[in-house]
């Protein structure tokens, strides 16, 4: 059995270190050390050319804060698992009131990786 709590710190720890590589432009590292969904889902050169897009519309992350964070054993359109949505609240260079989402899930190995990430 998977603690909530536990489940939300881990899940924060892995997503703000992979946000770490977003923020410094690797989209490199970031698929690498994205969970095995996440890579299943997309090549490593259509998600550099994908955040190099969104990157590029938004400019960098000048502040980001933690809104929420959601423990799941479900989520829409993915398989049972564990999962924890966090929602932060980020200002960009070019968008004021921005909102990621990064969804960090526990990995086949039991380490949590990010398995989706979304920017409003």
């Amino acid at each position: 059995m998977v603690d909530a709590v536990q489940a939300e710190e881990a899940a924060r720890r892995s997503a703000e270190e992979w946000l770490s590589h977003i923020d410094s432009g690797n989209a490199e590292e970031s698929w690498r050390g994205a969970s095995t969904a996440f890579k299943d889902a997309v090549t490593r050169d259509a998600w550099a050319a994908s955040l190099g897009k969104v990157q590029r519309a938004l400019g960098k992350p000048l502040h980001r804060a933690l809104r929420s964070a959601e423990y799941h054993t479900e989520l829409p359109g993915a398989p049972d698992g564990h999962y924890v949505v966090l929602k932060y609240d980020t200002k960009f260079e070019h968008k004021e009131r921005g909102e990621e989402t990064v969804v960090p899930q526990l990995d086949r190995d039991e380490v949590w990786r990010v398995s989706g990430y979304f920017v409003k």
